[in-house]
């Protein structure tokens, strides 16, 4: 069978594969097997193929930066950090029409400066912002709806475990993602910030009047050097050129632990859950990236990426329409698959386009990761709608308010994805690009 043929029917198969609730990694990696199979027309060549790609995929220091990311972001979980940081916040805010909604939109910008997993974001501020919230009189489906989709600034607000993913898949720099990430993060909060103050004046009904705020935490002010030291430690020392994204993340892990520690929030049993949990996502991430990788080999062995690249170009559509077209196609992916497993179908086909029509890698990557995370507020798979549901199922919130409240997020997310698009300097104007 030719090639090319193959490689198509491979995009086929790995679509029914996945839609029929196969898991992303095997489908991956299964297909991927069976192609090589009938390219060469030898088992065993195939096999060796594929175990080599699965070797090669996890094997490069790189991939350190993984686990190292995810300690440091659940111990500061953990730590109990991301509380602090929303009560010192909320406190500063207390004049401020729909403060608390703001302060919870900041406190999940400073969170994901060390997390840089939106889920994690999602869980911790529906403990601690919604009830406050609700508490000062803020309409339900308006205090989880911001908790919804402020989450997501964890996922491009640097480190960004999804932008790790993306260098990975390109073999591009983490560095240079990290630093691009920090534009779009900040319009897409400073975008949220900008929605509620104007709602809160507007319709002054669905939230607290400022007589009304009284936060249940009095955590002083110095509360919040930890996280903000520990950030500036990480990021700095990353833009510095003092360490590499691994030694980041390993010095960030470290400092995160002890300080859990030092402040009595971390012993025995929550050393333990972190380590486990750390052992838990680093493991669902291995597994995905060996099956991206070997999905990867398998396409360009096939030379397929190189035949939908020249039919891309030959159709004369510019960089501009691209992003446009590719965006809009993950963002309907996103209403059924999660960010990762997007990625993992969608940027290996994508990326040698964007090589040839001369889009910045750093721009693309941070299209993806935006358009992706749209998928994370809409209906039906919505994870952190359904995080925060899940989190406050006790409450008696519905399934419906949260996504009826993250709607006007979403749609912020799509209108800064548009911008994104359309002024590429938004991410790479800090890389002087």
């Amino acid at each position: 069978m030719e090639p090319i043929t193959v490689g198509y029917l491979s995009l086929i198969a790995i679509a029914i594969a996945i839609y029929a609730g196969l898991h992303v990694a095997i489908a991956l990696a299964g297909v991927s097997l069976f192609s090589v199979w009938a390219i060469t027309g030898k088992l065993k060549l195939a096999t060796s193929f594929v175990a080599q790609a699965a070797t090669d995929s996890i094997a490069d220091y790189t991939f350190g930066v993984v686990p190292l990311f995810v300690l440091m972001g659940l111990a500061v979980s953990e730590s109990g950090l991301g509380r602090d940081t929303f009560a010192i916040i909320a406190r500063g805010l207390q004049r401020w029409r729909a403060g608390l909604s703001v302060a919870t939109v900041l406190s999940n910008a400073v969170f994901a400066a060390i997390t840089g997993v939106s889920i994690a974001s999602a869980a911790v501020f529906s403990k601690v912002a919604v009830p406050e919230m609700v508490r000062a009189g803020t309409a339900r489906s308006i205090a989880v709806g911001v908790v919804a989709g402020s989450s997501v600034l964890g996922m491009l607000i640097p480190p960004s475990l999804l932008l790790i993913l993306f260098a990975i898949l390109t073999d591009s720099s983490v560095g240079d993602l990290f630093i691009g990430g920090i534009g779009p993060g900040l319009l897409l909060a400073f975008a949220y910030i900008a929605y509620l103050s104007i709602l809160g004046y507007s319709r002054p009904d669905l939230f607290n009047m400022p007589s009304a705020f009284e936060s249940s935490d009095h955590v002083p002010t110095r509360a919040m050097l930890p996280i903000l030291g520990l950030a500036a430690t990480v990021l700095a020392g990353i833009y510095l050129g003092f360490f590499t994204p691994t030694e980041a993340g390993a010095v960030g892990a470290a400092a995160a632990l002890i300080i859990g520690v030092a402040m009595r929030r971390i012993g025995r049993r929550e050393g333990w859950q972190i380590a486990v949990q750390t052992g838990h996502i680093t493991a669902a991430v291995s597994f995905l990236i060996i099956g991206a990788s070997i999905y990867s080999r398998m396409l360009a062995f096939s030379g397929l990426p190189t035949a939908i690249t020249q039919a891309a170009v030959d159709t004369g559509i510019g960089p501009t329409a691209f992003l446009l077209v590719f965006a809009a196609i993950l963002i309907v992916l996103g209403t059924v698959l999660d960010s990762s497993s997007i990625m993992l179908v969608t940027v290996p086909l994508a990326f040698p386009i964007t090589q040839e029509m001369g889009i910045d890698i750093v721009h693309f990557g941070l299209i993806t990761v935006l358009a992706v995370e749209v998928g994370l507020l809409t209906p039906p798979l919505g994870l952190s709608v359904f995080v925060v549901h899940a989190t406050l199922r006790d409450t008696g919130i519905t399934l419906g308010e949260v996504f009826r409240g993250a709607i006007p997020f979403a749609l912020i997310m799509a209108a800064s994805l548009v911008a994104l698009i359309f002024f590429p300097q938004i991410a790479t104007g800090l890389l002087g690009r």
